[in-house]
């Protein structure tokens, strides 16, 4: 056993899990779901029967069958002295293929590897001589690309030098280095509900308080909210998502990106604006970079969405000062970025725009399927419109995401619940539902989703198939 968790915790993160169905089962699924999104680590001790009873209003017989079938499923196991304890995930073999039962994955939303990805990496590797005759990573960044990404910014309106760009492992490295730099424990973090999962996970294990501002597909943010929270609780860093917010797709308006930045201002609240999405643009033509410029402004861009999820460049642009700050704070978590990956990376930033549009297209495709499909086989549910990015926020009407979710992966689609995207709880109403893959792919998606809802909504319930763990 490694660590224990609450009744009152557990009740929290399980959300919505009362389906149709036995509710023992529903509970077990809840469980099996936070297992397999990593919320639940292995080796990890369930409170007690009776206690869990109590939090969620249920009879000691009911949480007990519902450990009893996770036992039986291979989730948990139950040892004398020590109560339950959950297992570590069964993984299916990599190099196993069988084309009886294909999943479509759907909880990584990255498109495919830019076209022209293959003939830059035979570029480089031309060079490869004289590049592994250096060091072979650098904690600041190379100077060729840094250059590259500053003329990037100053093509989008933000004049920007080499000393106010810092070279990370991929933007979700850039999240973890800012919170264990910027931010103590205990300090105040906003963030829009719901938002990218592992940017919360980041900043949750610095120890900061995570406060919620809701933002929603059709209404956008909510402004009052955010007023008061900076009013109120002074955050030290706000994490925002102003184009193509993942999950919901939304993108700020000018009002809305001008009242965060006056709250920030008179918060003194350092504000962090992810922008991996932001050039992946449908109907929208890229303009210029929201906020403008201000030195209490850190902004997160990579290669991972627009170009491909393998190539792990990221990079960070803030006041020179802070990425100093960042900087020496590095080695803590990592030496610094390949320098093979930095000149693959060197290539591609000044095609950043030609590779944009591009995926602009492959996007469409994929966008304009899902929306078809799903407003078709599933017209009671509320599919939003979305001018870019990589996925829909749908409204499911009911709070049924998760045993929804677990429905759907027992058909061979791996989606992540509402909930998974949730800064306090909530969100059991909603679904993130990707577009990133082919046409094909997002059809069948469509009606797998009619399938599982039917089930869902009928009461039935599907054996749970093995994991997928990755949300980005």
């Amino acid at each position: 056993m490694d660590s224990r968790i609450s009744a009152r915790t557990l009740a929290s993160a399980l959300g919505g899990w009362r389906g149709s169905g036995p509710a023992y089962e529903a509970l077990a699924d809840g469980i099996r779901l936070l297992c397999l999104d990593n919320r639940l680590a292995p080796s990890t001790a369930l409170p007690a029967e009776r206690e869990l009873a109590a939090a969620l209003h249920l009879s000691r017989t009911t949480v007990a069958a519902a450990y009893r079938s996770l036992r039986d499923s291979g989730h948990i196991e139950s040892l004398r002295g020590s109560g339950s304890v959950t297992l570590p995930l069964r993984r299916t073999d990599p190099g196993r293929h069988d084309t009886d039962d294909v999943a479509i994955d759907l909880q990584q939303a990255s498109p495919a590897a830019w076209p022209g990805l293959p003939a830059i990496v035979q570029e480089v590797m031309q060079d490869a001589p004289a590049l592994v005759a250096r060091i072979g990573y650098d904690v600041v960044g190379d100077l060729g690309l840094r250059q590259a990404i500053a003329d990037h910014y100053a093509h989008r309106g933000l004049a920007t030098t080499p000393d106010q760009i810092l070279v990370t492992t991929g933007a979700q490295s850039a999240i973890h280095l800012i919170a264990s730099v910027l931010v103590g424990r205990a300090d105040r973090v906003m963030l829009e509900t719901p938002t990218y999962p592992h940017a919360a996970d980041a900043f949750r294990r610095v120890g900061a308080r995570l406060i919620g501002v809701p933002v929603d597909p059709a209404s956008g943010w909510d402004l009052e909210r955010a007023e008061q929270s900076f009013a109120r609780a002074l955050p030290t860093l706000a994490y925002l998502m102003p184009d193509f917010q993942n999950p919901t797709g939304r993108t700020m308006t000018a009002s809305e990106s001008n009242a965060f930045l006056t709250g920030a201002r008179s918060a003194g609240t350092v504000l962090v604006l992810d922008e991996t999405t932001a050039q992946l643009d449908i109907d929208r033509s890229s303009g210029s970079a929201p906020f403008g410029d201000d030195d209490r402004i850190v902004r997160v861009g990579s290669l991972g969405k627009t170009v491909w999820g393998g190539l792990r460049v990221g990079w960070v642009r803030a006041a020179p000062e802070i990425v100093r700050r960042l900087a020496s704070g590095r080695p803590v978590h990592d030496l610094g970025t390949p320098e093979i990956e930095q000149a693959i990376a060197a290539r591609i930033v000044p095609r950043l725009d030609e590779i944009a549009r591009q995926r602009g297209e492959l996007l469409r495709a994929g966008r304009d399927t899902l929306v078809a499909g799903l407003r078709t086989l599933l017209p009671e549910w509320q599919v939003p419109d979305v001018s870019g990015g990589v996925s829909l926020w749908v409204g499911l009407g009911d709070p049924l995401s998760t045993p929804l979710v677990m429905n759907a992966r027992a058909r061979g689609l791996a989606l992540s619940a509402g909930s998974r995207f949730a800064v306090e709880g909530g969100h059991d109403r909603h679904l993130r539902v990707p577009f990133t893959a082919a046409p094909a792919a997002l059809d069948q998606a469509a009606r797998i989703l009619r399938d599982a809802w039917d089930d869902v909504r009928g009461g039935r319930t599907a054996a749970p198939r093995e994991d997928f763990a990755t949300v980005v």
